[in-house]
């Protein structure tokens, strides 16, 4: 038997001895006939005396685990603030139009001044005398085409037509062209002189007229 028992098992014969012990008084004071006072103040000395029951110890248990030790989380620490910072917007390129280079055309030199003549070129002859009756072309005769052929003759420096343009036609394509062609074969001229008294190339301007002969 284990020690606690025998020691639960003293005081159950303990407390049941003063129960005896009191009801013997009890009896006896009725018997007696003591007091009121006294059976009070016995049940109260008795009543000092009961021991209440021991629990029993709990069985035997894990021994309770180590307190819990309750780490602190490090302090949150805010983050700086975000500073919003305007992008740098580059001048939007304005493209100027550039003007062209100023071209300078250099102005034409002037015309050297006509030289000076000494003496104008002279016909040596007439333009009836160039260009004759004879030389009516056989069509516009039989055709009896008439008309009056105006030209101009370029004249070389010895004298002589080099070209022949007609400024006024007759009306008649074949006359002008006959005329052209006499004119330049038979057209003579004195040479015209500058004023160092040298040969030199001038335009003569006539007409011719065309006119079928009487018999």
């Amino acid at each position: 038997m284990a020690y606690g028992d025998q020691t639960l098992s003293t005081r159950k014969v303990v407390s049941i001895a003063l129960v005896i012990v009191l009801h013997a008084v009890i009896g006896y004071a009725f018997v007696t006939g003591l007091a009121y006072n006294v059976v009070k103040k016995v049940a109260r000395d008795l009543k000092t005396f009961d021991v209440a029951e021991e629990a029993p110890p709990p069985p035997d248990q894990p021994p309770p685990p180590p307190p819990e030790t309750r780490i602190e989380p490090p302090p949150v620490v805010a983050p700086p603030p975000i500073v919003q910072v305007a992008p740098t917007v580059a001048p939007p390129i304005v493209s100027v139009p550039v003007a062209p280079p100023v071209v300078i055309t250099p102005a034409a030199p002037p015309a050297p001044p006509p030289p000076a003549v000494s003496r104008r070129g002279e016909p040596r002859g007439t333009p009836g005398e160039w260009v004759t009756p004879e030389d009516y072309p056989s069509a516009d005769l039989r055709a009896e085409n008439q008309g009056t052929t105006s030209f101009e003759l370029a004249v070389g420096t010895d004298g002589k037509a080099t070209d022949c343009k007609v400024t006024n036609s007759s009306g008649f394509p074949s006359l002008d062209s006959k005329a052209c062609q006499m004119l330049i074969r038979r057209a003579r001229f004195k040479p015209q002189l500058d004023g160092n008294g040298q040969p030199m190339p001038f335009t003569y301007r006539n007409r011719v007229r065309w006119q079928i002969p009487k018999d």
